[in-house]
């Protein structure tokens, strides 16, 4: 049997605030398996955005565990940590942050080169998602040139570059138009799939939640399967 890419236990996340401690997450639980693509909802303040900072290794928790291909990465030094979130995860926002003078395959090729790539392996598979997110036409077009589907489009291919094991996105269609919205998931979903990397999705959008594996929503701190 596979092991789970992610597993959340008991995590607990509490912020100092000037009234005193605001415990956000109250002993979530998570698991996701290889390949699995799962939606995380809730209003806004509910915990959503902890949950994936903390599931994403960029925020430490106050209480349980976090557990990133069969790596308990709460134990982990920082500069492991660090290391473990850069090959084993990928980042898709609801703004793209896309570098605006390079052009979107040399977008896709930059953690390749971070990562230690050479410069041509890394143009190829740039080319390679960039096609299978529909882009052929538009690789050498920086982001000013293309439409914000289209920028949104290069991110996920970005954030595919390395072959993560788990993306994490968050609100990754929230700045799109419905129809360009429902477009762009299926495109994320599509090249997923393809690629065989599981991923977590906060969204406000039902019906694109609707559309993945599982669902869960953040209740009281903790999470419930919908």
């Amino acid at each position: 049997m596979s092991s789970p890419v992610l597993r959340l236990t008991d995590l607990r996340r509490v912020y100092q605030t000037r009234a005193g401690e605001l415990e956000v997450l109250k002993g979530a639980n998570l698991t996701i398996m290889p390949g699995e693509i799962v939606a995380l909802i809730g209003p806004s303040g509910s915990g959503k955005s902890s949950l994936l900072h903390a599931a994403g290794l960029l925020e430490a928790v106050q209480g349980g565990t976090v557990e990133l291909a069969g790596i308990d990465a709460t134990k982990l030094p920082d500069a492991a940590r660090t290391a473990l979130r850069r090959t084993a995860l990928g980042f898709v926002y609801q703004f793209h942050h896309l570098l605006p003078e390079f052009s979107a395959v040399d977008n896709v090729a930059l953690p390749q080169w971070i990562a230690g790539v050479g410069q041509a392996e890394a143009r190829a598979r740039a080319e390679q998602l960039l096609d299978m997110m529909g882009l052929a036409d538009r690789k050498l077009h920086q982001p000013g040139q293309l439409s914000g589907g289209e920028q949104q489009r290069v991110a996920i291919a970005r954030a595919l570059a390395n072959q993560p094991a788990l993306l994490i996105a968050d609100e990754p269609t929230g700045n799109l138009d419905p129809a360009t919205s429902s477009f762009v998931f299926d495109t994320f979903r599509k090249a997923t799939r393809e690629e065989g990397t599981s991923a977590l999705v906060a969204t406000h959008n039902i019906d694109l939640a609707r559309q993945m594996d599982r669902v869960f929503r953040i209740d009281g701190g903790r999470l419930v399967q919908d």
